[in-house]
């Protein structure tokens, strides 16, 4: 009698134990999957004949019924996104958000091998931009690498395969910036690379420190530009001057030379008198001292004048 108890005692025991194992064995480990904002992603495992998906603490979001049906639309808010196919048995969900990260849960029931479920741990990601270097410092040449945050996003700055500096933050809202001193001589070593589980991108030191942030400059160099634009506007007012003072000249001089006082200078009055004749003398206009001044070459011009005058009047009286 004891002996057949102890006997059954220990049939229950294995029993439980194949049980336990079963159910451990069906229930397998949660794995992670990774999604990117935008894109869809089908869960790698699939419901053939029945089954369901639970999502977190909304429970069921979808079924699958034995005769090749399923009901997606059970949540409002994977409604058009939640799809099962009917042939290969996965389930997708299409256009990711943020917020549709999560535990998700599927279900599969078959007769053969019983009823099979699978976690998945999904986090869903932004594709990252293209870190920006920008200049800090032109002097020492001093670099800074930013990139807009997000969900376990890291910037890291290399030298050829080394790390040299890498920062992240909780804070999705912030940029995160890295500084860098760089060494012209090496210039071409250095890269700063963004990543996050779903996406990397990288980006190089500029040739130089001024030609990377023309915009910032040294206090020297502001000097320098501020003195070359007081010298150039000094020699256009300078040469501006000196052409306005000749011209003034110059129009003083003609306004000079072409005056009324300066040609009343120039002109020689002479006092010219008629003689009338004498019996059956010729007629003829003297001046007095004619004989004199006939010998002045300065009044020969107005002496020839007189005698063409004359000999036109003498013309004009014998003709008529």
């Amino acid at each position: 009698m004891l002996f057949s108890q102890r006997k059954k005692l220990k049939e229950t025991l294995l029993y439980l134990f194949v049980l336990c194992s079963a159910q451990h064995s069906a229930h397998s480990e949660t794995r992670q999957v990774n999604g990117i904002v935008g894109t869809f992603l089908s869960f790698p495992e699939r419901v053939l004949k029945s089954g369901n998906l639970l999502y977190g603490d909304l429970g069921n979001i979808a079924q699958v019924y034995p005769v090749k049906q399923s009901n997606t639309n059970l949540v409002k808010r994977f409604k058009d996104r939640l799809h099962w196919n009917n042939v290969t048995g996965f389930f997708t969900l299409s256009d990711l958000q943020i917020d549709d990260s999560g535990v998700y849960t599927l279900e599969n029931a078959d007769e053969d091998e019983g009823k099979t479920t699978h976690t998945f741990q999904l986090t869903v990601y932004y594709v990252l931009s293209k870190p920006q270097v920008t200049v800090h410092d032109n002097i020492s040449c001093t670099v800074v690498c930013s990139v807009e945050n997000g969900r376990e996003v890291t910037l890291s700055w290399y030298k050829g395969g080394e790390i040299l500096n890498q920062t992240s933050s909780p804070d999705l809202n912030i940029t995160l910036s890295l500084p860098l001193k760089v060494d012209e001589q090496n210039r071409d070593s250095y890269r700063c690379e963004a990543a996050n589980p779903v996406s990397k991108e990288s980006a190089d030191v500029p040739n130089s420190c001024i030609e990377s942030d023309p915009s910032k400059v040294t206090d020297g160099d502001e000097r320098t530009r501020g003195s070359l634009i007081i010298a150039v506007i000094c020699v256009l007012v300078a040469s501006g001057l000196v052409g306005l003072a000749i011209y003034l000249k110059k129009r003083n001089r003609h306004s000079h030379a072409d005056s009324p006082e300066r040609k009343q200078d120039d002109i020689q009055y002479a006092e010219i008198t008629h003689i009338k004749p004498a019996g059956n003398q010729e007629e003829r206009t003297g001046i007095q001292g004619l004989e004199s001044l006939t010998d002045n070459p300065n009044l020969t011009l107005v002496y020839d004048t007189l005698q063409l005058h004359r000999m036109a009047a003498s013309e004009d009286v014998n003709t008529s």
